[in-house]
């Protein structure tokens, strides 16, 4: 017998900005903040929070308001996503190195009538006031002074202090973030997260990444507030934790190993380039990180070289974590314990199932594939968002039978371990033969005179696509094309050898700090390389 289907009695979900209440009541006097030489308790930052709350919603900021945050990291940048959250209102971080058009576009796309923006970019403020009339625009502290008079976000808090503002109520699937996506097909895309799904995120972040966790631990913000790491403070706020902001959106790893040492912190957020730059700079042997518990990278797994270099300078603290911003990064986990260096060691793979996620790899028609065979990731469970704001075609493409389709190629091996094999929209085919660039990448970075390398594939009139090996040298080495495609013709299958390898100083990142394909594919063509050229050099044109 069936038991009937029963409507819930209630859709009701915790407000997300009820941690920071929680936090002023439990743990008012310890450190919730600390930028520049400044330092804000739990009870300051909750007052800020709802003195910025209270100003906004003067100015006609409610519950479903948008607002669009167009900032470089700061207390206030970091305040406004509390404050969004304490109104209901939904936050659109944008990433600061966008270029203004883009951020119109963000704002056009969420239907925004209000941008906080930090002074170092009123020409933003312009572009996006001249392309959306009647947008409020209100200062956020910077460099640079205010370009106009509008409302500061300073004085807009200092004069609603002492003013108390509730969360308001929220249901499971209420709005609280959108997400965009980097756009590597087409305009990004607004990923809806809501505070039902980003409670069972924080609790799932807290269970399989930093268990025990709690108010005495404290995290390093290294990357931009607007993405992975704003999810990741989000999960420390939950237990309290302090949080420490670099001080400038330059990147010094000299500078973070210091903050770590002077506040003795336990956790940071970072992708594998910038772990990579902060194990390899001299400091990390000159500064105390003996505190550190987690250090917590995603955006792409670690090549094995640079694992085991910092697995050697830092010990096993690192975790790693693989999932789209769709699925705010709750898709797999490896944990330190399977951060080894013996015969547990599983090269390549980005871990196992996260708790209450499901991973499928299938077939173009959507079916369940052996384990073992390559295909596209599908994940179910709660961490998956709710779709596309307003993109009817883009949630159509991206759900199949319920599932969601990551876009990544990758398969699961018999012990349950995942591993990725790249973006499908990565994997070129040469000849026939479909060609995963990681597993080129890894090969070539075991060369020693290779610091960084990006295989793509690019179009060729005889095999349709062909590989163009994009390096960065290691200080000191010598090594040009034929050295590196010799040496490649011994170790990596003869039609998987790229055609051309070129050397650059540096590889092209994004504002996390990954090395997008397609950005290496618009340098080549900029600079207008011939990597067509050398055929006479032995790659995978003479098979």
């Amino acid at each position: 017998m069936s038991v009937p289907i029963q409507a819930p009695a209630s859709s009701r979900a915790m407000n997300l900005a009820y941690w920071s209440t929680h936090n002023a009541r439990r743990l008012g006097d310890q450190t919730a903040l600390v930028w520049l030489d400044k330092s804000w308790t739990w009870a300051q930052f909750d007052a800020r929070v709802s003195a910025l709350a209270a100003g906004l919603r003067a100015l006609g900021v409610n519950a479903g308001s948008t607002i669009v945050v167009h900032s470089k990291n700061s207390n206030e940048m970091f305040e406004s996503m509390f404050a969004a959250f304490r109104l209901g209102a939904v936050w659109v971080p944008t990433n600061f190195r966008l270029m203004p058009d883009e951020v119109v576009y963000i704002a056009e796309k969420s239907k925004s009538h209000t941008l906080l923006c930090q002074t170092d970019f009123p020409e933003y403020a312009e572009a996006v006031c001249a392309a959306r009339p009647g947008t409020q625009v209100l200062w956020m502290v910077g460099s640079r002074a205010p370009a106009d008079d509008r409302p500061q976000i300073s004085e807009l808090v200092k004069s609603n202090l002492g003013c108390f503002v509730a969360n308001a109520a929220v249901d499971r699937d209420t709005a609280c973030w959108f997400l965009f996506t980097s756009g590597t097909t087409g305009k990004p895309k607004a990923a809806v997260l809501t505070h039902g799904q980003m409670n069972f995120v924080v609790n799932n972040h807290l269970a399989d990444l930093m268990p025990e966790v709690d108010q005495a631990d404290g995290a390093l913000v290294l990357a931009p507030l607007s993405h992975g790491a704003g999810v990741h403070q989000l999960v420390l706020v939950a237990r309290g934790a302090k949080a420490v902001l670099l001080p400038s959106d330059k990147f010094s790893a000299d500078l973070a190993w210091e903050l770590i040492e002077q506040h003795r912190l336990t956790t940071m957020f970072t992708v594998p380039t910038i772990l990579k730059m902060l194990v390899e700079h001299p400091s990390v042997d000159q500064r105390d990180h003996s505190s550190l518990r987690f250090v917590v990278y995603a955006g792409a797994p670690m090549y094995e070289v640079d694992k085991r270099h910092a697995l050697e300078k830092l010990g096993p603290v690192l975790v790693q974590y693989y999932g789209l911003g769709e699925v705010t990064g709750a898709i797999s986990v490896l944990p330190a314990r399977d951060h080894t260096q013996d015969d547990r060691c599983r090269p390549g793979t980005c871990g196992f199932e996260r708790t209450g996620i499901e991973l499928s790899v299938q077939d173009e028609q959507g079916r369940e594939l052996d384990l073992g065979e390559t295909g596209e990731i599908c994940v179910i469970g709660p961490a998956v968002f709710v779709g596309y704001f307003d993109d009817p075609a883009a949630n159509a493409k991206a759900f199949r039978n319920g599932w969601f389709r990551t876009g990544d190629l990758g398969y699961m091996d018999r012990d349950g371990y995942a591993y990725l094999t790249g973006r499908s929209s990565d994997m070129y085919i040469s000849g026939g033969s479909n060609i995963y660039p990681r597993e080129l990448e890894e090969k070539i970075l075991t060369h020693e005179g290779i610091a960084e390398v990006a295989v793509v594939g690019l179009p060729d009139p005889q095999w349709g696509e062909v590989g163009v090996a994009v390096c960065v040298l290691k200080p000191g080495a010598s090594l040009d094309e034929a050295q590196l495609l010799g040496w490649m013709s011994t170790r990596i299958a003869r039609y998987k050898v790229p055609k051309r390898v070129l050397f650059w100083d540096q590889l092209p990142k994004s504002g996390y700090g990954k090395v997008p394909k397609r950005l290496v594919k618009d340098e080549i063509l900029r600079r207008g390389v011939g990597w067509e050229r050398n055929s006479e050099i032995p790659t995978d044109a003479s098979r």
